[in-house]
């Protein structure tokens, strides 16, 4: 009781403190901090809380996201932030490590990690599926067709009472509610429409999404598992040419997708979005089986991609666009202008399945003269130097504003020089900002220094060392595939 009187002072003040001044706008997002996490927090059923450090490059940008999503959110889940750097006791005890970290809460229990987009568009919809039931329990027609009439495709299951099935169905719910909307009936009645058998599960694909080159409707009558509903709706549920955005552009880009980018907007211009989509799609529907998604995006939403990752312009007013970037990060442009009768795009595709389209690589120009001691290398000169296979080849990925690049540059210039007797490595860099680094390179940061040995060019090892002289020298002694000579003789190091 002592130790609880001691407290409420503080908790007091924290709680006037946040208090709005007389005639202040009161913000949507609440600051919690260590004396009233647990009680403010408790009173909200839903909440995302961001926890950040002021000086967090990555939590300035989402703020304001943060801001939007909050105000669209009001009312239904309720956005706060906790500073870091002030409340380190709150965020030690949610296990906070890194800024900004994105926690969902139930009643001020800490419920999930949020690991949906950082849009405000995104967060509102993400945190939209987390409020209510899991899965929207249906009792009419008219629910039916409310719930079905949606921006987002819908999964609803068909069930008599409270069958197993139906419990199955509802743990699937619970899992993937973050993803796909979910509802269900207990009745054949609402669903009496459609021929359906009781025990299945429906997938409605978006009405903005309908076409007469696929169902809009596809009916799950398999034994129903968690996992068997899961491969049912990831298989079917973007259908032959789904609408790609900023949200869901990473689970389509898991298998070779071909965008069609365009001015796309389904609530301002949905008949121009139809038009175009259609002929994306009686062009998909002749190469349906053969490994390739299909897609439509808005142009202005990938304008940056677009220009920086293929090379194309985006100011040719309503002419689509149109790449296709593989699993592996191939990427493939198609340079003729997509004509209204889909010639275009099924002789781009019929050259892409044969192997006679280039893949587009973006890439400085070739240095006319590389004599320095490191040699530069671009994406266009990557397979010829780094990959040739008489050599080992040391190289590093930089960044020409990255400070600890330039730290590193006289050490591994130096190296390079000790190293320019031995004609079976070479030393080299290449700027990860202006050159497309080839998929089993991950570079997340700069500098990136990656070996690629004789005889393993496809298992590139990287270097996780420190960054002086011996430390470089007593990797590249474990790791090549001879012995090195320094100076013009060959040493022990």
């Amino acid at each position: 009781m002592a130790a609880a009187l001691h407290l409420f002072p503080a908790l007091l003040l924290a709680l006037l403190s946040r208090a709005p001044r007389a005639g202040a706008a009161r913000r949507d997002v609440l600051e919690l901090g260590d004396a009233d996490f647990s009680y403010l927090a408790s009173e909200h059923e839903t909440m995302l809380v961001t926890f950040y450090a002021p000086w967090c490059g990555h939590c300035k940008k989402l703020a304001p996201e943060f801001e939007k999503a909050a105000g669209r959110l009001k009312g239904s889940v309720q956005l706060a932030k906790v500073d870091c750097t002030a409340h380190s006791d709150t965020c030690a005890r949610f296990g906070v490590t890194g800024y900004p970290t994105l926690k969902i809460f139930r009643f001020g229990r800490d419920s999930a990690p949020y690991d949906g987009p950082r849009t405000a568009e995104g967060m509102h919809q993400y945190m939209r599926k987390q409020t209510g039931p899991d899965s929207v329990h249906l009792k009419t027609k008219d629910d039916l067709d409310e719930f079905v009439n949606n921006y987002e495709a819908s999964i609803v299951g068909v069930f008599s009472g409270e069958s197993p099935p139906l419990q199955v169905f509802l743990q699937a719910a619970a899992l993937l509610r973050d993803q796909f909307r979910f509802a269900h009936v207990s009745d054949l009645q609402p669903v009496s429409d459609y021929d359906v058998p009781p025990q299945c599960v429906l997938l409605f694909r978006p009405p903005r999404l309908s076409s007469m080159f696929e169902d809009s409707l596809v009916v799950f009558r398999d034994q129903l598992t968690v996992s068997s509903l899961r491969r049912f709706i990831r298989d079917h549920i973007y259908g032959l040419c789904p609408h790609m955005t900023v949200d869901n552009r990473d689970r389509l880009r898991v298998r070779d997708l071909l965008t069609t980018f365009y001015d796309l907007d389904y609530r301002l211009n949905p008949r121009g979005s139809r038009y175009w989509r259609n002929r994306v799609l009686k062009v998909a529907s002749q190469f349906k089986g053969r490994g390739l998604t299909f897609s439509v995006a808005n142009k202005k939403d990938f304008l940056s991609e677009l220009e920086e990752e293929f090379g194309l312009g985006t100011s040719d007013g309503d002419v689509p666009l149109v790449t296709i970037r593989t699993r592996l990060g191939h990427k493939f442009t198609m340079r003729e202008e997509f004509t209204r009768d889909g010639g275009s795009l099924q002789r781009f595709l019929e050259d892409y399945f044969s192997g006679g389209l280039k893949r587009y690589i973006r890439s400085e120009p070739v240095p006319e003269r590389n004599q320095g001691a490191v040699k530069v290398v671009v994406a266009e000169s990557f397979d010829e130097v780094v990959n040739d296979p008489r050599k080992d080849v040391l190289i590093q990925f930089f960044s020409p504003s990255c400070p600890n690049c330039k730290r590193l540059e006289p050490v591994y210039t130096q190296l390079a020089h000790l190293l320019t007797s031995d004609p079976d490595i070479v030393v080299a860099k290449m700027n990860g900002v202006e050159n497309d680094v080839p998929p089993s390179y991950e570079v997340q940061g700069f500098p990136t220094i990656y070996f690629s040995p004789v005889g393993k060019k496809d298992e590139p090892i990287q270097y996780k060392g420190g960054r002086e002289l011996p430390d470089l020298l007593r990797f590249l002694k474990r790791e090549s595939s001879h012995s090195l000579s320094l100076g013009g003789s060959k040493e022990e190091l």
